[in-house]
């Protein structure tokens, strides 16, 4: 039997560094007054109906059984049994009502809160670690549940039951209802100093299991089996991961023999009570019947677990709130990149792709500038090449355009309007992206192209395929088209990979790209076929290339040159390889650039 729960420190931090308003938790149960009126009732009704059985014992034992009236021995036993079944009745409707209002609950939460985060910008993915997020969206809203239903039900079940077993016991017996009260006490910091001690023991066993649950993570992973294998380190890991499963037994057995005494010690009060109460009931010049003593002996057993329920209310209480504060922490990040009230009226069919950067500065969350005051046009329809040594802010560059960064000072506009007053959506169709690392969904080659087109046809899949060079490929798979990419992609080389993401954002149809290193971590072959994958992306749009190989970028109609944040120099590449500055001193280190983001 378990006793009150102690409250967590850290919940109590939680909740004074983002307090929680009731007004706006009373808000998610406003759509569900009707229910939670209903379960109110249905509770009432199954408490006090339940507290009628000790009633009916005492009539069979004291009047049914010893005048031998089958009459109404028959008609104690029928309402045993009708008592019983209403109230199971009563207990599914409930459960049924209650789980329901905390699934659309959670629902709510849930979609709220994955829509808000995918709000937040680039900058709060980088910042904050990704089980961090998964644990708000999975394990916090998935631990309401328990608030919703069990913890909210209970409070109501106990108070009415704890009330209706007190009133039943005074009106069996005042003098055995004073006995119990003296027992009880005790009873209840037994249970309570077991509880603190099982509570210590949890925490070490649940930060076990979390070094656990973090060596399968980093061991069994596709990369981290990957990265095992290549540095030989299995036997380490294994021996890192039974280490921690052996120190697991002990905490085990330690938190199932943790208080045995006290339990022992508890178990034989219990025991002592009904042979108190007997006792109490035999002595000379008490007036109870047998009926009576029994009855009372099973309305004092049931009592103690809804005051320990009740107990345990305050902790209960704080841990909710401790969920929700984290919760509404989320909900409440004012996201970096907002959309725009009013955007402008875009339509990217008819978008001409001209691209300009007026006096553009970027800064990371306040710190250091990485661009200082880039003015750059790109002709629509035109290539332009961005170089630089590492840390130039080419790939921060390109990111602007596709707005995954806001400027610090000046703008980006398409066709003379800011970006930053463009919906997200009508953006999204405008500029296409190209990076390094495509990612792919543990999907179908089929659903991985539908992301950026979902009603296309498989005709224009292959057609897609065929411009980025790997329908051939794909074409060779026994399962084509319904071949799955494996986590991240890994079922395909690099190469594989990137075309597969041109060929998606071909099917997206941008009218300006952005091909940010998309080819710098491939060999010199790969490379090829990606780069003829990518012409063929390229043609007739509107491009910026982030180069890494110069001669890649031979043929663009423009080329700019970033150093240090700044744009040292633009042109054609003849013109720059001419001119004796920054290009050239490139050309003659090797041609070859380091990447930079």
């Amino acid at each position: 039997m378990r006793g009150p729960a102690r409250v967590n420190p850290e919940d109590r931090v939680r909740i004074k560094s983002h307090p929680v308003s009731l007004k706006r938790i009373a808000a998610l149960f406003g759509p569900h007054k009707g229910t939670i009126a209903v379960v109110a009732l249905l509770i009432s009704a199954s408490s006090v109906i339940g507290m009628a059985q000790p009633f009916l014992v005492r009539g069979v034992i004291d009047n049914a059984l010893p005048n031998k009236d089958v009459r109404l021995l028959g008609m104690l036993a029928a309402a045993m049994v009708a008592i019983a079944g209403a109230t199971a009745v009563i207990g599914v409707i409930q459960t049924w009502m209650t789980t329901a209002m905390g699934q659309r609950i959670m629902h709510t939460l849930r979609t709220q809160l994955f829509t808000h985060l995918q709000k937040q910008s680039l900058a709060f993915f980088t910042r904050t670690r990704s089980g961090e997020v998964q644990s708000r969206l999975n394990n916090d809203i998935s631990a309401m549940q328990s608030v919703i239903t069990s913890t909210a039900t209970g409070v109501a079940s106990n108070l009415t039951t704890a009330v209706a077993t007190a009133v039943a016991m005074v009106a069996l017996s005042p003098r055995l209802s004073l006995l119990s009260l003296i027992v009880i006490p005790p009873a209840i910091w037994f249970s309570r100093r077991v509880a603190l001690l099982r509570r210590d023991i949890t925490k070490s066993l649940q930060s076990e299991l979390a070094i656990m649950n973090t060596r399968v993570d980093e061991g069994l992973s596709i990369s981290g089996v990957r990265l095992a294998k290549t540095l030989g380190t299995t036997g380490r890991d294994a021996a890192l991961y039974t280490e921690s499963s052996q120190r697991l037994i002990g905490l085990e057995l330690r938190s199932q023999l943790a208080g045995r005494w006290r339990m022992a010690t508890m178990s034989i009060i219990f025991s002592a009570i009904p042979a108190l109460i007997y006792f109490a009931g035999g002595l000379p010049g008490a007036t109870m019947s047998i009926g009576t003593i029994v009855a009372f002996t099973a309305l004092q057993a049931s009592i103690f677990r809804p005051i320990m329920g009740l107990m345990n209310l305050g902790v209960q209480w704080v841990s909710a709130m401790a969920l929700f504060s984290r919760i509404f922490e989320y909900l409440d990040m004012v996201p970096d990149i907002l959309a725009p009230s009013h955007p402008v009226p875009l339509d990217p069919a008819t978008v001409r792709g001209e691209v300009r950067f007026e006096g553009v500065r970027f800064a990371y969350d306040g710190g250091a500038e990485i661009l200082h005051g880039i003015d750059l046009e790109l002709a629509a329809g035109s290539a332009t090449a961005v170089v630089g040594p590492t840390g130039a802010g080419k790939s921060t560059l390109g990111a602007l355009i596709s707005r995954l960064h806001d400027t610090t000072a000046g703008r980006v506009t398409i066709d003379g309007v800011d970006v930053r007053e463009i919906a997200p959506d009508v953006l999204a169709k405008i500029v296409g992206v190209v990076s390094q690392e495509s990612y792919l969904i543990h999907d179908s080659i089929r659903e991985n192209l539908l992301l950026a087109a979902p009603d296309t046809a498989d005709a224009q899949l292959w057609q897609a395929l065929g411009a980025a060079r790997i329908a051939d490929l794909v074409a060779s798979l026994p399962d084509g088209l319904d071949t799955m990419v494996g986590a991240r992609g890994h079922r395909f080389s690099g190469g594989e990979q990137q075309r597969l993401a041109i060929a998606r954002t071909l099917l997206r149809n941008p009218r300006i790209l952005v091909l940010d290193e998309a080819t710098s971590a491939l060999d010199n072959t790969t490379e090829a076929q990606v780069q003829a994958a990518l012409e063929n992306l390229a043609a007739g749009r509107t491009t910026l290339t982030i180069a890494h190989r110069l001669s890649s970028i031979e043929d663009a109609d423009q080329l700019a040159v970033l150093s240090g944040g700044s744009l040292v120099e633009k042109g054609t590449p003849t013109q720059l390889r001419h001119a004796g500055g920054a290009y050239a001193d490139l050309v003659v280190a090797g041609g070859s650039l380091e990447t930079s983001r």
